[in-house]
C-alpha cells in the first residue's frame, strides 16, 4: 500500500510530503508536516542563511526519540560508524540524494581528502521543504557560494561552552570581548543562538582568501580573546586542556567543517532552533525560547534580524596581520586540525598532550 502524502504549494512548485502525520518530536507532538510548515514560515530567513551555498543535510528520518543517536564526523573519522551491530538513527547527507527534483541545484565541493561531491545548494523555500520531507532537521552550509567554492565569504565565530560553563557564559563573552574586538577591527558581527548551549557570530568577508587563511584569521581572533579574558576563554583544541571555559572553535572555519545554519532545527526533544538575534536581545534570551512552535510568530512580527548581513563584507587583513604578530612576537604558529584531516603544513603534532607525555 502506498504511503499517505500531501502536496504543499511553494511558490511555483508543489512539494510532496509523505507520511505528513508522522510524529518527529514526541515530547511536543510535532509532526513532519509541522516541520515542513515551520521551514516555510521562516522561508526568507533560512534561504538567506543557505542561499547559493553547498549544504550538508543532517537527516533524522525516524524523528527524535529518547535514545536516538547520530553518527558524528568523529565516528566516521575513527572508523566507529557502520560497524556490525552499530545503529545510528540519523546521518549526514553530503551528496545530493538520488531522485532529487530537477529544480534542486547542486554545487561541487572538494573534501580535505581530495574527494569531491555534489551537494545540495538551496536557493528557494521549495528546496528547504523538499529536504525537510527527507527528514532534514539541521542544514549545514559551507561558508562559500556556488560560484567560488574555494574562497569563503563568511568568518564564523563559534563560542562553545565546556563542562562547568553554560549559555550565559557564552553570551557574556560574546557581548564583551568578542563584540569589542569586532568593533576594533571595524567588522560587523551577526549573533545567533546555536540552538543548544552555544552562541555563533557570523561576519561576512570578502571572498579573497583560502580556507587555510580564513582559519588562520579565526585562530588569531580566538587567541586574542583568550589573552583578554584568560580565565573565561580558551582556544585550546584538546578537551583535556580547556577546563571550565568557553572554547572558541577556530576549526569551524576549516574546509568541510560546518555549523548549523540560522533557523535550523536541532535534534532535541523540544525542537529548538538556531535563532538569529540582535546584539541588544542577546543578553535576555535563552535557547529554549526558540522552537519550531514559537519561531513562526516571532518571524512574522519582526522578520529576520540578519536581514542586513549581506549588505557589507569586510577584509581579513587586520586579523591576518594579528596572526603574523602572534607568530613573530609570541612564537604562536598553527594549531591542530580536526582528526579527519591530512597532516597540514606547519601543523604541530596532532596528539593530545597526555598521550604525548606518556609516549
Amino acid at each position: 500500500m502506498a504511503s499517505p502524502y500531501i502536496e504543499i504549494p511553494v511558490g511555483d512548485r508543489k512539494v510532496k510530503v509523505s507520511n505528513p502525520d508522522k510524529v518527529y518530536f514526541p515530547e511536543r507532538g510535532y509532526t513532519k508536516r509541522d516541520l515542513v510548515e515551520y521551514f516555510l514560515a521562516v522561508g526568507d530567513g533560512i534561504v538567506r542563511a543557505l542561499g547559493d551555498r553547498p549544504t550538508t543535510l543532517e537527516r533524522w528520518p525516524g524523528g527524535v526519540f529518547e535514545g536516538s543517536r547520530m553518527a558524528t564526523r568523529e565516528d566516521y573519522a575513527r572508523g566507529q560508524a557502520g560497524l556490525p551491530g552499530e545503529k545510528f538513527d540519523a546521518f549526514y547527507q553530503k551528496r545530493v540524494p538520488k531522485g532529487a527534483p530537477s529544480w534542486v541545484r547542486t554545487a561541487r565541493i572538494t573534501f580535505p581528502s581530495g574527494r569531491t561531491a555534489d551537494e545540495v545548494c538551496p536557493d528557494e523555500p521549495a528546496v528547504v521543504a523538499w529536504a525537510a520531507n527527507l527528514g532534514t532537521l539541521t542544514f549545514h552550509p559551507w561558508p562559500v557560494r556556488s560560484g567560488d567554492v574555494d574562497h569563503p565569504d563568511e568568518l564564523r565565530i563559534d563560542l562553545d561552552p565546556q563542562p562547568g560553563t553554560d549559555f550565559s557564559d557564552a553570551v557574556r563573552v560574546a557581548l564583551g570581548p568578542v563584540r569589542d574586538l569586532l568593533d576594533e577591527l571595524g567588522m560587523e558581527g551577526f549573533p545567533k543562538t546555536s540552538g543548544k548551549a552555544g552562541v555563533h557570530v557570523y561576519v561576512r568577508i570578502e571572498p579573497r582568501w583560502t580556507f587555510t587563511e580564513v582559519r588562520r584569521a579565526a585562530l588569531a581572533f580566538a587567541r586574542e580573546i583568550e589573552r583578554r579574558v584568560p580565565a573565561e576563554v580558551t582556544s585550546r583544541w584538546w578537551k583535556e586542556e580547556r577546563g571550565e571555559q568557553v572554547f572558541l572553535d577556530y576549526n569551524q572555519n576549516a574546509r568541510d567543517r560546518t555549523i548549523a545554519s540560522a533557523y535550523s532545527v536541532r535534534p532535541l526533544p523540544h525542537a529548538p532552533v538556531s535563532a538569529p538575534v540582535t546584539w541588544s536581545e542577546l543578553a535576555d534570551v535563552q535557547p529554549e525560547d526558540f522552537t519550531i512552535g514559537t519561531m513562526p510568530a516571532r518571524f512574522a512580527e519582526i522578520g529576520d534580524p540578519h536581514a542586513a548581513i549581506d549588505d557589507r563584507s569586510f577584509s581579513l587583513e587586520p586579523l591576518l596581520e594579528l596572526a603574523d604578530r602572534d607568530e613573530r612576537e609570541h612564537g604562536l604558529g598553527d594549531a591542530p586540525y580536526p582528526p579527519n584531516y591530512p597532516k597540514m603544513p606547519g601543523e604541530p603534532k596532532r596528539v593530545q598532550p597526555s598521550k604525548a607525555r606518556d609516549d
